[in-house]
């Protein structure tokens, strides 16, 4: 009895994926994330800005975007991976006019082995013009590019990458197919975004219930109600994926709107998470578990109840209440905040960034997650409503692994 007690525990210890922060020695240390974290099948890579190992800033945009990728790889080495394991970057620019210079300084790194990939324009960064981040996948031996049908498949990135068990899906534009032209009309513009999206699906053999997080990444030219109501079409209701809708400066080509996201290929694998006091949305659930990844919607400081709002009034004291909401969604799944892996973070103000940081710094460990901040728009006028409520100073999504040891 001995030796199957033993071969059962042995068992469920490698059942438990093990997380480990990940920290080249080459790059500085950040004080509230790890550089990287390996989460078994898949690394999760921080927002790289184009600091040299020297703490010294590129003058040229060019050279910027080479070191901000450059430290993406270095992370990725690491971990015993390089940029072709890498299956998702997201790029951040202050001036979307660099674009085109960012599309060929990434055709030089990625013309071989394609990622999927979104792009957008946000008010602030830290350092420098440019940040990227990645996600990136332990075995390459399903990792294949999508393309559709009727387009040039282009070395920059791919429509959709599918990993064995997911597809990420790279930024899509609500352009009209035939003209290639923006619409004028907001919900048209909207539904070419998703239409092109279902496109990338189709073409990977899945369909949008597949899809387990979306990121919405809209300007003040698309209004939100009209963007939900189009979206909410599409989906089930209650059954949505989680979502971080983000407002941002501008997105490339003169675009309002850009969906970018995950799904998964098994619908097994797929499990909406709602804690049992919060209604069914028709836009998004609050997590979605794609096998043992969970991804949740971004959160805020709103208070919810019958008078719910943002009562807080600066940045700290919203961050608390965001992880309250955060946590009630992870512990709905049966999880705790330290098998969080990576975050995304949107401040109002780069300013209250070492406020944000200390008290976000009390609630994860003993692995820091990988972590991209922005300062995505321009900050808002820091004044109650006729309601008392104060506008959001700060947001944060985040992925987290069940079944996980850290060490």
């Amino acid at each position: 009895m001995r030796f199957v007690w033993l071969g059962l525990l042995m068992a469920s210890v490698a059942a438990q994926a093990q997380i480990r922060a990940v920290a080249p020695s080459q790059l500085q240390a950040a004080h509230f994330s790890s550089a990287g974290v390996d989460a078994g099948d898949y690394v999760y890579v921080s927002a790289q800005s184009a600091r040299r190992p020297d703490g010294s800033l590129p003058a040229a945009f060019a050279e910027q975007c080479r070191q901000s990728l450059e430290n993406v790889r270095t992370v990725l080495q690491a971990a015993g991976l390089n940029l072709e394991n890498v299956v998702y970057a997201q790029v951040y620019l202050e001036e979307v006019k660099n674009y085109d210079e960012m599309n060929r300084v990434f055709d030089e790194y990625f013309a071989k082995a394609p990622a999927a990939r979104a792009v957008l324009g946000v008010a602030k960064l830290r350092d420098g013009a440019v940040q990227v981040n990645a996600v990136a996948v332990r075995n390459l031996a399903d990792k294949r590019a999508i393309y559709l049908p009727y387009e040039k498949s282009t070395g920059t990135f791919a429509p959709g990458v599918l990993t064995h068990d997911r597809l990420f899906v790279s930024g899509t534009f609500g352009g009209d197919p035939k003209t290639m032209k923006i619409p004028q009309d907001p919900g048209a513009e909207v539904d070419f975004a998703l239409d092109r999206m279902q496109e990338v699906l189709k073409a990977a053999g899945l369909e949008l219930g597949h899809m387990v997080f979306v990121n919405p990444y809209l300007t003040t030219d698309i209004p939100h109600g009209v963007m939900n109501e189009h979206y909410a079409r599409r989906f089930e209701f209650g059954n949505t994926p989680a979502r971080a809708t983000i407002e941002v400066t501008s997105l490339p080509g003169g675009a309002h709107i850009e969906y970018t996201g995950v799904a998964v290929r098994d619908l097994k694998q797929r499990q909406a998470v709602r804690p049992k006091n919060m209604p069914p949305s028709p836009t998004a659930s609050p997590c979605v578990f794609a096998g043992d990844t969970l991804y949740c919607s971004a959160k805020d400081g709103f208070i919810p109840g019958p008078h719910g709002g943002i009562y807080a009034r600066t940045t700290q004291h919203q961050l608390r209440q965001t992880m309250r909401n955060l946590l009630d969604n992870l512990e709905e799944a049966g999880m705790r905040l330290d098998q969080v892996v990576a975050t995304n973070v949107y401040l109002d103000d780069w300013k209250d960034l070492s406020a944000f940081d200390a008290v976000y710094g009390q609630y994860f460990g003993p692995v820091l997650p990988a972590r991209t901040t922005v300062q995505q728009i321009a900050p808002a006028v820091r004044e109650p409503d006729q309601n008392d409520h104060f506008p959001g100073l700060e947001q944060v999504s985040l992925i987290a692994i069940r079944n996980v040891r850290t060490h």
